[in-house]
């Protein structure tokens, strides 16, 4: 594990905590294309949270001539003495849900431009079986001017990062690692294997570690499925879902989980990479696609129970005043992408509301730039005819609610955690 030198494709929510953990023991390169994410690190600021200001700035380095510790950059040039690169750029999907494979694309370029014999590529982006050896290695060998497994080598090791999670960190999860050669699979688990507490678990081949990542998020998201159709059915017969998902949860193999939006960089989009290749097969997956096309209509189911009950308490809809609280995609996380949340606040616009959008941890630009939604980290004053908590920040568990709603006004508790009386939840 000598004379190793990293460089860290990526500075987001995966990117910076990985390079981080890395610098801890190597010299570490941190490059991203976003020249304000750079200028937030170099003076020793995340603000995506996934690490402390403190943790950042313990590793942190202002040269790119180091023994250990990470240096964050925009110039490609001082990539060039870095023999480990690994990649941890977005993998979204498009409009139409196809897999959008352009951040992957344009970072092999970039690393195919300084790359050298000997070199070993990474990837960490979430992909359905066969991107990085079929759509990945042919632009580095075409950019490089290299032959794979001849002059450079690649790798293949899932992000596993839980946005938000101060408990799950990087290094307390076990890490799924593989190589393009066996040799080169044992170079690459050992890497990982040098900084990360939780252990390794070595893959035989590349598209089996492809595979195995894509099917977490696919399984969770199908788990979540079933629930979320429980919830619906449980609410026609004026059941309570979550007693009934508590009583189940007694005996020992029940899985435990809840319903509710599915968004995100990963549960909402990964079983799509995995429906694509597998029709690009001939095999068109049933329960997968099923899965999704449920938990992308719960927005416009829980809007749907509002306005109901609102309709019920004798609420006139046309401008009605509504609170959604919480508009990222998770709990107690500054993370806003893909979130499911729009999806409740478009089809509650649609019947004439007036949305007022309350999140302490979004950052009310961003929110306005991806979706041209306003939203603010103050809560307001005045009342409403009914509040929405839409994600499970701990700071609205202290909200006094009855100061907020008018008279008859509602209140719907799509995440199940409010103790105080609701009049819905799923």
């Amino acid at each position: 594990m000598n004379n190793i030198k990293i460089a860290v494709i990526g500075l987001g929510y995966v990117g910076l905590p990985l390079a981080r953990l890395f610098a801890t023991k190597y010299p570490v390169i941190g490059f991203d294309i976003n020249s304000n994410r750079i200028a937030e690190l170099q003076s020793g600021e995340d603000s995506t949270l996934e690490i402390s200001n403190k943790m950042l700035q313990s590793v942190l380095q202002k040269t790119p001539n180091i023994n250990t510790g990470l240096f964050c950059t925009n110039e490609i040039d001082n990539l060039k003495d870095c023999n480990y690169f690994v990649i941890t750029v977005p993998t979204p999907v498009d409009k139409n849900n196809r897999p959008n494979l352009t951040p992957l694309y344009k970072s092999s370029e970039t690393v195919g431009k300084v790359l050298k014999k000997g070199d070993i590529v990474i990837y960490e982006s979430t992909v359905y079986p066969g991107v990085t050896e079929e759509e990945c290695i042919p632009v580095l060998e075409k950019v490089s001017g290299l032959q794979f497994n001849k002059d450079f080598y690649a790798g293949y090791s899932p992000e596993r990062i839980n946005p938000g999670d101060k408990e799950h960190t990087v290094e307390k999860i076990l890490k799924v690692t593989s190589g393009s050669t066996p040799e080169i699979g044992i170079k690459v688990d050992n890497l990982y294997k040098s900084v990360i507490t939780a252990g390794t678990h070595l893959a035989p081949t590349i598209k089996v570690a492809e595979a195995a990542k894509v099917i977490e998020n696919s399984q969770r998201d199908i788990n979540i499925a079933f629930v979320n159709e429980l919830a619906k059915i449980f609410n026609l017969m004026d059941i309570d879902t979550h007693a009934v998902l508590e009583a189940a949860g007694t005996k020992w193999n029940f899985l435990p989980f809840k319903p509710g939006l599915v968004g995100g960089h990963c549960i909402g989009v990964d079983p799509y990479y995995l429906a694509q290749r597998a029709q690009e097969f001939g095999y068109h997956p049933e329960i997968i696609l099923a899965g999704r096309r449920l938990n992308d209509s719960m927005g416009e189911h829980i809007a749907a129970e509002v306005i109901k009950l609102m309709v019920q308490k004798d609420i006139h809809i046309k401008n009605a005043k509504i609170l959604v609280l919480g508009i990222t995609f998770k709990e107690n996380c500054p993370d806003v992408r893909n979130t499911k949340v729009v999806d409740v606040i478009a089809n509650l616009k649609s019947f004439g509301t007036d949305i007022t959008v309350y999140d302490p941890w979004a950052n009310p630009s961003e929110v306005l730039h991806e979706y041209n939604i306003e939203s603010t980290n103050d809560l307001p004053e005045h009342k409403f005819d009914a509040i929405v908590l839409s994600v499970a920040h701990k700071k609205f568990l202290n909200i006094n609610f009855k100061s907020l709603l008018t008279p008859n006004g509602i209140l719907y508790d799509v995440k199940g955690v409010l103790k105080e009386k609701v009049n819905g939840r799923l």
